[in-house]
């Protein structure tokens, strides 16, 4: 495994732009910025094609005679299914809107990956072969030959994309650069080109119903030493009920959430929450993963991952499903589900049994996210909070880019954290919202065999970060991401030490006060709760506004 550079390294970045020409495809596959090659059992359980044994560095990468013919065929056929490709490979004018908005352009300095020199790179093949201009004229007309060269150099680029979609807010045309990565990377699985940190978990999924191949005594037995931890922190025994038929509701989670951390102090909040709203509701061992990586490998994965919630919530008898802090998940939830497994006619529009609220957002998917859920409960007065032990903590908020701007997913993670938190602070304001940096490990990128381009990646976000830590001694990083969660952590570790990572139901778990708890000494990390926050200061966000005025909003 490579050594990552040291920051002081890594931040002396080059934006002179190379001597050679951007058509020449060769690519130096330098240890630190590329992912290791699938396994070939992998390949074999999930029924993909061309498994073997092999590596990016190696110079044979061992393809079918007919590669060429197979990404042709291919592409014709993603052409004719997905009217948008077609309508992102012929509209882009190059106009360079998106240029500068990649964090993983502004963290390496190299021009491919400009969003429109890396689309640029797939746009190129097609007009050789696609368009009859390109057919005549050739490289006159902007068409490359598909190469191994070629081929090489779109692995090694669209695997330094995330997905995240910030140059698509900045495209006057609307182009969605993610999804032409998603075609790319289609492409290039047809002729058995994919990444272990993709279709492992991909597997583990289709197997046992998580990315990490726990059983299913594995999960409920994570469930209910989660439900003991937590009646040693409150002094409260919650049920968690587990593939109860007949409860109203279906509870899905990432499953990092019962495993990692700081993820399970998420899950502890959950049990809390639940527990006290009374909540009737139902884990499921068999849906016991509500990320999908196969989002990362083709649509044909991701319809076949998710499959498994529409079919746990007929199986069950419940009403509406509730979805838990993922990135990837709500990607999926939000924009794909409902065509590819639905539609969900046996189930009826989510309402909240204890507000009465019904959420017509979620009327075609029949699933709520869990910070839609929570605020509706905080505005109708149905917790008992005291945000005071969160004093400890000086918060900022992370838009994860698959709920902030995949589902506009903005307002509600604001309004639950300064409910249950004093001390928030906004960052700089080109750099949350619909404008969120990515984290830089995201789409299946987040290996220790590719840190060098994770950290590049991350700078952004991090960088922003360090703003709020430097101004206003923000410790911990709030957000709402399975993902953001487990890669976040090294990234500011690396670029901004002393800043932390947390869920927003970490925080609420830790203000919320349940009936019957004992006398709260400490959060649910064990960390030791402030006895008495400092009047003297105030909250402020970078718009000026206090924490009581923001509650008002």
């Amino acid at each position: 495994m490579a050594k990552t550079p040291k920051p002081n390294e890594l931040i002396q970045i080059d934006l002179t732009p190379p001597s050679r020409d951007w058509e020449d495809p060769t690519v130096e596959f330098r240890p630190g910025t590329w992912n290791y090659a699938a396994d070939p059992e992998t390949l074999k359980y999930l029924d993909l094609p061309n498994p073997r044994k092999w590596q990016v560095s190696d110079e044979d990468w061992q393809l079918p005679e007919n590669w060429q013919q197979i990404i042709m065929e291919g592409f014709k056929d993603r052409l004719q299914r997905f009217r948008s490709f077609k309508v992102f490979m012929d509209v882009c004018v190059r106009c360079g809107a998106c240029a500068d908005k990649c964090h993983y352009y502004i963290g390496s300095g190299d021009p491919k990956n400009m969003p429109v020199l890396r689309a640029e790179l797939l746009r190129s093949v097609y007009r050789n072969d696609f368009t009859a201009m390109g057919k005549v004229f050739g490289k006159m007309a902007g068409g490359r030959e598909l190469t191994v060269d070629v081929l090489k150099e779109w692995f090694y680029y669209f695997y330094q994309c995330t997905e995240c979609r910030r140059c698509s807010v900045f495209c006057p045309y609307g182009i969605d650069t993610a999804e032409i990565t998603m075609m790319a990377r289609e492409m290039m699985n047809l002729i058995g080109l994919s990444i272990e940190w993709i279709l492992t978990p991909a597997s583990n999924c289709f197997r046992t119903g998580n990315h990490l191949g726990i059983q299913p005594h594995g999960f409920a037995d994570s469930i209910e030493f989660a439900v003991e931890e937590l009646e040693e922190v409150t002094g409260v025994k919650v049920d968690a009920p587990m593939n109860k038929k007949g409860a109203e509701i279906l509870f899905v989670a990432p499953s990092a959430d019962y495993f990692a951390s700081p993820h399970y102090y998420t899950l502890l909040g959950y049990l809390a929450l639940f527990h006290e709203i009374g909540l009737d509701y139902t884990w499921s061992s068999y849906a016991s993963e509500g990320g999908n990586f196969g989002l990362f490998h083709s649509n044909e994965m991701m319809k076949r991952l998710n499959s498994k919630i529409y079919a746990e919530a007929k199986r069950l008898g419940v009403k509406w499903i509730l979805g838990g802090e993922c990135g990837h998940m709500w990607r999926v939830l939000n924009q794909y589900m409902d065509t590819m497994n639905g539609p969900a006619d046996f189930l009826e529009v989510p309402k909240s049994p204890i507000t009465g609220t019904v959420f017509e957002n979620a009327r075609s998917t029949k699933m709520v996210h869990v910070t839609e859920f929570t605020s509706d409960l905080i505005k109708h007065g149905k917790l008992k909070l005291d945000p005071s032990r969160n004093d400890h903590w000086r918060v900022t908020f992370h838009d994860s880019c698959n709920p902030a701007r995949a589902m506009g997913l903005f307002e509600e993670p604001r309004y639950v954290i300064k409910n249950v938190a004093n001390n928030f602070f906004e960052m700089p304001e080109n750099t949350i919202r619909e404008q969120t940096f990515c984290c830089g490990s995201g789409a299946g990128l987040g290996t220790d065999e590719n840190m060098e381009m994770r950290m590049r990646g991350g700078l952004p976000r991090a960088n922003a970060v360090k703003y709020v830590h430097d101004k206003h001694d923000v410790n911990v990083l709030c957000c709402i991401c399975a993902i953001d969660k487990a890669t976040l952590p090294p990234l500011l570790e690396y670029w901004v030490p002393g800043v932390e990572v947390c869920g927003i139901h970490e925080l609420l778990g830790n203000a919320l006060v349940m009936k019957g708890e004992n006398d709260r000494s400490t959060d649910l990390r064990g960390t030791p709760i402030a006895e008495e926050a400092d009047p003297t200061e105030e909250a402020v966000g970078e718009s000026g506004t206090t924490k009581e005025g923001a509650k008002d909003e």
